[in-house]
């Protein structure tokens, strides 16, 4: 193929993979299974670029509660993916929307049911908390509008573990932009300390204490212990932290 074939395939390619509404050009590994995990379902796939050199894509798939990877390459405009070949990503998606993919590790059987947006909304979870609030007061939603705080942040007592002496007690903690801030009480206004998220590597549940529903936060100096009161306020924290944490990779 002649130098001037090669840059066309290249522009056709390129023209491709921006009209594709599913393709996250450079999230990391770690960051596409927070977003999946926190936000996707089973079935919910996305295309990014690889580690491995040009024309080298890995496609990420949610399958039930764990995220798996596939390496997908790009040759002379078609893409390859173990023995096949697919003159367009749509024909790779219509194929294994029918024909499922194959988990090498678990021996999991994957179907690709739904794209995961580069444009997406935060999580649907704190849509639903206004809605509520809006029908326990007797006021219309739009009534709330105005007040509501804003998509992403989020307050609510936690019990912390301390640094050096490992007990735990309970703090009021707020979350707005990527700022993480942990009070005495719920009444003082001076913030005992606050976590700068940008900073922050992982977030997950945590095992490792004799409590319940806990998790942590990791920070090059320090892992954050922190426990909810129920698994359904621990979820959520942990969804919000870790859309937190994608959109920060996303904006690097």
């Amino acid at each position: 193929m002649s130098f001037s074939s090669d840059m066309s395939t290249m522009e056709d390619t390129t023209d491709e993979l921006e009209t594709l509404g599913w393709f996250h050009f450079d999230l990391s590994r770690h960051a596409t299974e927070a977003l999946l995990l926190s936000n996707g379902s089973d079935g919910s796939y996305l295309l990014r670029n690889s580690k491995e050199g040009p024309g080298c894509f890995s496609l990420s798939v949610r399958a039930k509660d764990s995220v798996k990877h596939f390496h997908v390459r790009r040759s002379n405009g078609r893409y390859i993916f173990g023995f096949n070949e697919f003159a367009s990503l749509q024909d790779f998606v219509s194929h294994f929307a029918n024909q499922p993919l194959l988990g090498s590790d678990t021996g999991t059987l994957i179907v690709l049911k739904c794209p995961y947006p580069w444009r997406v909304e935060e999580p649907s979870i704190y849509e639903s908390v206004r809605v509520h609030t809006a029908i326990q007061t007797g006021r219309t939603e739009n009534d709330l509008m105005a007040k509501a705080p804003s998509l992403g942040t989020k307050e609510g007592f936690l019990v912390k573990q301390g640094a050096m002496v490992k007990s735990w007690k309970q703090r009021w903690f707020t979350l707005n932009r990527y700022e993480l801030k942990y009070f005495k009480d719920k009444m003082h206004e001076e913030p005992l300390r606050t976590l700068d998220l940008r900073a922050c590597s992982a977030v997950q549940f945590d095992y490792s204490q004799e409590r319940v529903n806990c998790f942590c936060l990791v920070f090059p100096e320090r892992t954050f212990y922190l426990c909810a009161k129920t698994g359904v306020e621990a979820d959520e924290w942990l969804k919000i932290l870790r859309w937190k944490l994608s959109q920060i990779r996303k904006g690097r």
